[in-house]
């Protein structure tokens, strides 16, 4: 039985991720739950969701290729 996303302690509140942009291009995120990131495609940046808190800091980013 899978728990859904709501009650998974790692997972970030849709609404949220609703209102959420990129710090850099105040573009669109998307929500990546294998890796726990938030991609800003527009900025080719991955930022990380630790304990299911978005690290919206442009230098704690992850570069995408």
């Amino acid at each position: 039985m899978t728990t859904p996303a709501t009650e998974r302690p790692d997972a970030v509140d849709p609404k949220l991720l609703e209102i959420l942009v990129c710090p850099l291009t105040k573009g669109r995120l998307e929500y990546d739950a294998a890796t726990q990131e938030l991609i800003s495609r527009a900025a080719k940046l991955a930022y990380p969701i630790r304990d299911g808190i978005p690290i919206m800091l442009p230098e704690e980013a992850r570069k995408l290729p």
